[in-house]
Parts: C-alpha cells; structure tokens; sequence
C-alpha cells in the first residue's frame, strides 16, 4: 500500500527542503507545467534513472502527475519501493489539485 501526503505537508516538506519531488508525466507536460522544485520522470523510471534523481533511499520521495484520475505517480512510487526506496508517497491531487489552490507552477523555456 502507497502512502499518500496531503498539499500541506507537501509544502511543509517543501519548505524545509526534505523531500525529493517527482512528476510522472511525460516530459512535455512537464515542461509546460510542473511543480516548483520537480524533477521529471517522462517514462518508467530505471534503476539508473532513480538513483540521479535521487541518490539517498532513505530520503522521503514524494511522485505526483496530473490529478486523481493519473496513476502514473502509482506506478512510479512503487517502482521507487521496488528499487529500496524507504519513504515513498504519492501526492494524489497532482497539478490540478496545487493549481486550483492557486499555487504557483513553474516551467521549462526553450533554449534559443
């Protein structure tokens, strides 16, 4: 069973700079609209790939994508669990849930 985390505690977490934050959305997506501080996982995420992002497995991980009807942040918190990760949590309410609270998102300009 996936543990969830609530917006507060994702910015309380945020805040105090102890989490790694995780989209799931293909890199598109990401780049249009992503949460302050996410780093993207556009496809399955790869033992090679999870150890970049985030080199301590005892660090709290926190995945997310596009809202409830997602599950792409399922699928990429469990493959977090599956590789050792210890504290992995899914932030259920996704963009659509931090931009309806009117939150900031930030975004990826192209180089030119």
């Amino acid at each position: 069973m996936l543990t969830t985390i609530t917006r507060t505690d994702l910015q309380a977490a945020l805040e105090r700079d102890v989490v790694v934050l995780v989209e799931a959305l293909p890199a598109a997506h990401y780049d249009d609209a992503h949460l302050p501080g996410a780093l993207n996982v556009p496809d399955r995420l790869t033992a090679q790939l999870a150890e970049h992002l985030a080199p301590d497995r005892d660090r709290t991980v926190v995945v997310y994508c596009s809202g409830p009807a997602c599950g792409r942040s399922k699928v990429t918190a469990a493959a977090f669990a599956a590789l050792g990760y210890t504290d992995v949590r899914v932030y259920p309410g996704g963009k659509a849930d931090w931009a309806g609270a009117g939150l900031r998102l930030d975004t990826v300009q192209p180089v030119r």
